[in-house]
């Protein structure tokens, strides 16, 4: 192991690194298995409520472009805390104007929110993280979404049975925000914390860019990175929207399906609680096969397991036993989900420059984004041109393409071995390097 690796303390970043994740998640968590509930109690059909839901996606998709910039210029903690004080004001319109058009503008903004969210901790984590660890730092940071998504059904569950009202949970996100913001208050900023010493012993990765590692304009913004990276965005890029489209789809089909199926909603809620748990309690190993096996073993069978589980659930609507099928898909799910904990922001974070990470990964999330934003406007487009079970079987099939695309490119751009570009290679006119340490 190398002094990198001994020098690094994990105990340094759970407080900044981790803890307002778990706060602005565990509202979200709450907050999104309802939401097409709602719609539907303030008139919305099914596709249209498919569409509300679709709006977090969209926002996170456009929230990604100005995200990079935004982190570049004033900082992490700055932009965590607009980031907080913007979900606040979108959940709360949702909430006080009773109207679809209000929840539907209302999520949106809490995607933008969360785009700028995300994006912040996951640069931090790149910058200061030794590669040796990087894995496990990241499936721990997905771990820890993975934990709010876990507690905020439940608690939307509790809330439903204990008010009667659907609506009500949206005050979990309010006030999971608000505690973000008093974190982020009362904590010291972690940038002037770790500095940039932390930040250059990140290195040992040979990241995209030049022969040196720097990026080809490592502060320009995301269009930029786009051009200068369209390659490896283009072939990692895609497959990577596809696992992202596959998790959004999931998060939007469960809960129409229980609508569509006649569930209670609090009923709905515990199983995709429960669902959520068990993704939760993966994450983990997620990270430890990841860093010891590399990143393909755990890419190509969680989004195969979300693939099958898609599949599976088109043919269980008119069942008898429709509602144990719907259990027993929706944890089939958590559990693929879990599998792939992480490998989305690893592989980001491989690939990214760690001098400038911001706007490299502000194109890569905005490519995974993408297919995340895409899916649930596919289900929405589906699910009223035909049905939800032909939506849930488009999926699964697509998922199985973006399977066959990782397990042909994460081998070359994420080899597990240092190796060097081939002279012919393509990518060398792009300025490509291979990461050489994963």
């Amino acid at each position: 192991m190398t002094g990198t690796a001994h020098s690094f303390s994990w105990r340094s970043i759970v407080l900044p690194a981790y803890l307002p994740t778990l706060l602005f998640s565990l509202g979200e968590g709450a907050m999104i298995p309802v939401i097409p509930v709602v719609a539907t109690e303030r008139g919305a059909s099914l596709a249209l409520a498919g569409l509300i839901a679709a709006m977090l996606m969209v926002g996170e998709l456009l929230g990604d472009l100005p995200a990079g910039w935004l982190v570049a210029r004033i900082g992490e903690r700055a932009a965590m805390i607009g980031a907080a004080a913007l979900a606040s004001a979108g959940t709360l319109l949702a909430l006080l104007v009773p109207t679809t058009w209000a929840l539907g503008i209302g999520v949106f903004l809490l995607g933008l929110a969360t785009a700028v969210f995300g994006l912040a901790r996951h640069a931090f984590l790149t910058s200061y993280v030794p590669a040796a660890v990087r894995a496990r730092a990241l499936s721990t940071l997905a771990g820890v979404f993975r934990a709010g998504w876990a507690i905020g059904p439940f608690t939307a569950a509790a809330i439903i049975a204990w008010t009667g009202s659907s609506a009500a949970v949206f005050w979990v996100l309010v006030a999971s925000c608000a505690a973000v913001v008093v974190v982020l208050l009362v904590l010291p900023d972690p940038e002037k914390v770790f500095g940039a010493a932390l930040r250059a012993r990140a290195t040992s990765v040979t990241p995209v860019g030049g022969a040196d590692g720097s990026p080809a304009d490592g502060a320009g913004g995301v269009w930029h990175a786009i051009v200068t990276y369209r390659g490896v965005l283009a072939r990692i890029g895609t497959g990577v929207g596809v696992l992202a489209a596959l998790r959004a789809s999931r998060t939007v089909i469960l809960p129409l399906w229980a609508v569509s199926i006649g569930m209670r909603p609090d009923a709905a809620a515990l199983v995709i609680g429960i669902a959520a748990t068990i993704d939760f309690a993966l994450f983990y190993v997620s990270g430890h096969v990841m860093d010891r096996h590399g990143r393909l073993w755990s890419a190509i069978p969680g989004l195969v397991g979300l693939s099958v589980g898609h599949i599976v659930l088109a043919f269980t609507h008119d069942v008898p036993a429709a509602v144990a099928w719907f259990t027993g898909v929706a944890i089939l799910l958590g559990i693929a989900n879990g599998l792939s904990s992480g490998v989305i922001l690893t592989v980001g974070a491989d690939l990214a420059p760690k001098a400038h990470p911001a706007p490299f990964l502000g194109a890569y999330r905005t490519i995974a984004d993408a297919g995340q934003a895409a899916a649930p406007l596919a289900v929405a487009a589906v699910t009223s041109a035909l049905s939800i079970m032909v939506a849930s079987a488009a999926m699964g099939v697509i998922g199985l393409v973006g399977a066959a695309m990782l397990w042909r490119w994460i081998p070359r751009y994420v080899p597990r071995q240092p190796r060097h570009p081939a002279p012919d290679d393509a990518e060398r006119d792009e300025g490509w390097t291979p990461a050489a340490d994963t």
